[in-house]
């Protein structure tokens, strides 16, 4: 005779007990599991992984403690280990809520009584005894982690002389970095905004903003786009504004092809810049996003949704921005995961597909035009061994383009990083380099 089962506990009763605070801690979790476990980027992930959480406060701490576990998961699994007999295995559920727990605590600046509160719900049973007694033991130690977060192993090999000044440019969140439409306007939005300006046509704000609410966001007076994101477009013209990113030769109505140009940041810099753009893009979806800034900000450009290997223009542009696909570990900053989802399979994927549209690319340059490449990727063979196998002359960047604090390379190309204009809230990677077809 089958005997009755007993009903199991009710989940859904069992998250209405939890102490406010809870449901952030498990949208942190899958967060973590989809960009660990699964490779997704925290864009990705947080549609899902955040569906179940009440306001905007807690989805921004779910993300928060996300990034911070993966900023800093060298160092709070080392504090892990020296609290346990046994090494926890790198997936166990025990590990990833103590790394939750310890970046609230040491990062976020939860008290320790809340940490255990909200924390101890994401275990049940022994697991839960187990991460209690770890956290408590680190708290009476004093644990604490160092002041620059160390890198993973396989990371801090490929950057060799670069890691050192990259880890300490990611030990906080960056700033909120915005592209003024008109350059000339710059000091007027720097003062209206409460922000300061790096360069011409950029401002910078405290990271936090809610982009929306800003003054000038629904004029469209300006978008979000990381100061080293704004370079590249300012470099298509052979001269630039000493100290700017923004002006340049004007485009005069010229052609300028945006390749792979969703979400739009560059090109509505060329078009604010007087070029007759072109905006090239595969992705169906981004390219809509693409219209709406360029609705926003009132700027025009041809927008084209193809694939780069299958269109043809209908003639030569006289200048062309190929700002790649990438592995985007320049963005490590606002993106840690990719210091845990990226190694040198995507990065060999990559630097094919790089090698490829650049040549295409090439092939669609008028005499006299100019191409500017671009990465923001921190791989040598996403920059460096791109630009040295391209067959055009090439056409050095000089200092005078650039914001102060940044100085081209002795090839004349241009790389950043996340340590460098570090008193003044850094900057993404990115490589950039420029040719000439004569």
């Amino acid at each position: 005779m089958n005997r009755p089962r007993k009903p199991g506990p009710d989940k859904r009763s069992e998250q209405r007990r939890d102490p406010p605070g809870a449901p952030a801690r498990r949208a942190a979790m899958r967060l973590l599991d989809a960009a660990l476990r699964r490779g997704e980027t925290l864009d990705q992930a947080e549609k899902a992984a955040l569906r179940d959480v009440p306001g905007a406060a807690d989805k921004g701490l779910a993300r928060a403690l996300a990034g911070e576990v993966l900023r800093w998961m060298v160092d709070l699994d080392a504090l892990i280990d020296s609290a346990t007999q046994q090494v926890l295995p790198d997936d166990a559920k025990p590990r990833m809520a103590l790394r939750i727990m310890l970046a609230g605590w040491l990062r976020l600046e939860t008290p320790p009584h809340a940490v255990i509160a909200t924390g101890l719900p994401l275990l049940s049973g022994g697991p839960r005894r187990l991460a209690h007694g770890v956290f408590s033991a680190l708290e009476k130690a004093g644990a604490s982690l160092p002041d620059v977060p160390s890198l993973p192993a396989e990371v801090a090999t490929r950057w060799g002389e670069w890691a050192g000044a990259i880890a300490a440019g990611l030990a906080v969140p960056p700033p909120l970095d915005l592209a003024i439409r008109d350059g000339a306007e710059t000091a007027a939005w720097a003062e209206k905004l409460g922000g300061v300006s790096l360069a011409a046509g950029h401002v910078r704000l405290p990271r936090g903003a809610r982009v929306e609410g800003l003054p000038g966001y629904a004029e469209g007076a300006w978008w979000v786009q990381d100061l080293a994101a704004q370079i590249p477009p300012a470099l298509l013209a052979s001269g630039g504004v000493s100290g700017g990113v923004s002006g340049g030769v004007s485009g005069g109505g010229r052609r300028a092809l945006d390749l792979c140009a969703a979400p739009g940041g560059k090109t509505m810099a060329l078009a604010s810049a007087g070029w007759a753009v072109t905006a090239l893009d595969i992705s169906q979806r981004r390219s809509e996003r693409m219209r709406r800034n360029l609705a926003r900000t009132g700027l025009e450009a041809e927008v084209v949704v193809a694939d780069a290997f299958a269109w043809e223009p209908g003639e030569g542009f006289d200048a062309i921005l190929l700002d790649a696909p990438c592995t985007a570990t320049g963005t490590c900053r606002r993106h840690p995961e990719v210091l845990h989802r990226i190694g040198a399979r995507q990065i060999a994927e990559m630097a094919e597909l790089q090698a490829a549209l650049l040549e295409r690319a090439a092939g669609w340059l008028k005499p006299g035009g100019v191409l500017v490449y671009a990465t923001c990727s921190l791989e040598r063979e996403e920059g460096e061994a791109q630009a040295a196998r391209l067959d055009l002359e090439p056409l050095p960047i000089r200092a005078e383009e650039l914001p102060a604090g940044l100085a081209p390379t002795a090839e004349g190309w241009l790389r950043t990083d996340p340590g460098m204009l570090a008193d003044s809230g850094g900057l993404d990677g990115f490589f950039v380099a420029r040719w000439v077809r004569r």
